[in-house]
């Protein structure tokens, strides 16, 4: 029976949600979760720069699993595939261009892109591509699909009410108070199965102004960029709702140790990448030594003023030359 009256619960959001026209799911593993089963992929191929819980998927899927090196571009290096066999590709950091991946698809045929770090570049028509939410919003979980494929299977529905306690939290105190339950929400994932998105986590996207996130985000990133470009190892371009700026100096992660004890959070994406390969590999000095600053829609210019004069301070310390880093420069 249904109820009527009551207290009233969280607002209904009508606002017109970005992918909506994609396939919702619970999070990003299991959208590529979703294509193994519906595709019956046998044999994948993975960059070394990702995260272990995309490794583990495939391993609990029973897939056989090779690996690739990218180059400082991001792009694929010496790839061969079988016949059978399906190229996983990751933009990094928004890098990649359409015509980027469209070349990609035309050399190997089947890949997967994954824009976990690009969520506001649409996906190139008739390649299956994946995007996850919680590294963009204040969800606890989503991710999208593009894809024609339909897998066979009845999919329940997530429910997410469990998991805001620490959005909430930190919107109201410290996120150090609440980053154990952020990280044992993180965990969740690596088992549950495929859902559909949660009641929840698709309403609050439906009350987010993409077009102005996506303006602060390419604001900050270029703002940085501007600041930090000249001392920058990577060769990067600006991107539209950036997901953060990577800056690779050569003492990145003793940098990133000083940060935190300033409460400037920058993490080590996939630190599982510093025990997976050799420490000459490009991948480790990228895991180890790439900072993602942060660039999204909470901080505006005067918070990027903030960063690049911490940051300035600790770089001058350690090699005099890097003072030429571009404080206060208004863009």
């Amino acid at each position: 029976m249904r109820e009527i009256g009551g207290y009233i619960e969280l607002d209904q959001y009508t606002l017109p949600m970005l992918h909506e026209g994609a396939l919702a799911l619970n999070c990003g593993r299991n959208c590529l979760a979703y294509l193994i089963r519906a595709r019956k992929i046998r044999a994948i191929t993975l960059p070394k720069f990702l995260c272990e819980s995309v490794k583990n998927l495939c391993q609990v899927e029973q897939i056989q699993v090779n690996y690739y090196s990218i180059n400082e571009q991001f792009m694929p290096q010496e790839v061969s595939l079988k016949s059978d066999e399906w190229l996983y590709i990751v933009n990094y950091y928004g890098q990649l261009t359409h015509d980027q991946i469209k070349a990609l698809a035309v050399k190997y045929k089947r890949i997967i892109v994954d824009q976990s770090q690009a969520y506001f570049d649409m996906p190139v028509k008739g390649i299956d591509t994946l995007y996850t939410c919680r590294k963009f919003f204040g969800v606890p979980d989503g991710a999208f699909l593009y894809t024609d494929v339909q897998l066979d299977e009845e999919l329940s529905q997530d429910e997410s009410f469990e998991r805001m306690n620490f959005l909430l939290g930190r919107y109201e105190r410290t996120a150090s108070e609440f980053f154990h339950e952020f990280a044992s929400n993180y965990n969740l994932f690596a088992s549950e199965p495929i859902k559909r998105m949660s009641k929840l986590t698709d309403n609050l996207l439906h009350g987010i102004d993409y077009g102005a996130v996506s303006q602060r985000r390419y604001d900050n990133f270029r703002y940085l960029s501007k600041a930090f470009g000249s001392i920058n190892l990577l060769d990067i371009h600006d991107v539209e709702g950036g997901f953060a700026y990577p800056l690779w100096v050569e003492n990145g992660a003793e940098l990133r140790e000083k940060l935190i004890e300033q409460k400037i959070y920058i993490p080590t994406l996939w630190p599982n990448v510093l025990k997976d390969v050799e420490e000459n590999d490009l991948e480790y000095k990228m895991a180890k030594n790439i900072l993602p600053i942060p660039c999204d829609q909470r901080y505006d210019q005067n918070d990027m003023d903030y960063i690049i004069s911490a940051l300035s301070k600790e770089l001058t310390k350690k090699a005099p030359y890097n003072s030429s880093i571009k404080q206060n420069s208004r863009v």
